[in-house]
């Protein structure tokens, strides 16, 4: 087992609206308890973390995710990816090749599980295989987000509630909604309201909790002024002062708070490989 000295851990704010870069730690190894603490605190303040240079297997990197949390598991009747009724991958590939999950395309400004009863927390993303060009990732920071917001939104906002529904119970092929404009079609699923301005549980920060182009409807509006307000908010959402652009290199672990951050996946040439395993940690009632 290695040893870690002060010396060689090393957290590394980025120059960007979040993230910090971890050097000098081996996260195949055991890992001192002061370390995880260190982690855990940095990752309240900069809701990314980028480890550089790792080589695990998925049993290593499972036992490195497991410092911070217990697997998310969905219920058995709201389908999240990857998931089938009753399991519930530990390590999901999120690949192009071999069976994996989410393909090549773009994937718009998101978090994870958010029409759940309890979303994942956070999740860790190891690159084992990167495209030469495309497949990048951006992470959001959603407490600026929300604190750069003019007062009178704020207060707008403060008590509101929103559904996200599943997209994982939409057909595919149909054109995507981003706000439920028509109440007669029944739904099909169970759903779950949560705060649109969310509390961290843990560092207390004010988070403006809502997707970029999921299908939302905020609870007691009507659909065309729940429609406009969200409209608005995304447009505030849709600025580059928020967000950071991970360019992959094999070897990395992106651990990114999922309870205060969107993420973005660009598209890259299906004809390249991008490989990449990911756990998901067990979240907490939003409130």
């Amino acid at each position: 087992m290695s040893t870690l000295t002060l010396t060689e851990f090393k957290i590394t704010p980025l120059n960007a609206p979040l993230g910090a870069v971890i050097t000098g730690l081996d996260a195949s190894q055991l890992v001192a308890p002061f370390v995880i603490l260190q982690l855990k605190q940095a990752l309240r303040d900069y809701h990314i973390l980028i480890f550089k240079n790792q080589k695990l297997t998925e049993e290593q990197l499972l036992n490195f995710a497991f410092y911070f949390g217990s697997l998310f598991v969905p219920p058995d009747d709201i389908p999240v990816l990857a998931s089938q009724p009753g399991v519930t991958p530990v390590v999901i590939p999120i690949s192009n090749v071999d069976g994996g999950y989410t393909g090549t395309g773009e994937l718009g400004f998101h978090s994870d599980h958010k029409w759940t009863p309890y979303p994942s927390s956070g999740s860790l993303l190891y690159a084992l295989e990167v495209p030469t060009q495309g497949g990048d990732t951006y992470w959001l920071n959603l407490n600026l987000a929300y604190e750069t917001l003019d007062d009178a939104t704020k207060q707008r906002i403060a008590d509101l509630q929103l559904i996200t529904y599943n997209p994982f119970l939409r057909d595919r092929n149909a054109p995507r909604s981003k706000y439920r404009l028509d109440k007669s079609i029944p739904l099909i699923s169970p759903v779950f309201p949560h705060p649109l301005v969310r509390t961290h549980p843990e560092s207390g920060k004010k988070i403006l909790y809502l997707d970029y182009d999921t299908e939302v409807e905020v609870v007691g509006l009507e659909p065309q002024e729940g429609a406009e307000l969200i409209e608005q908010l995304r447009q505030h959402l849709n600025q580059p002062q928020f967000y950071y652009k991970h360019k992959w290199s094999v070897g990395d672990i992106v651990y990114w708070d999922n309870q205060a951050t969107l993420h973005y996946r660009e598209a890259f040439d299906p004809n390249q490989r991008r490989v990449m395993r990911r756990v998901s940690l067990a979240g907490s009632r939003p409130f």
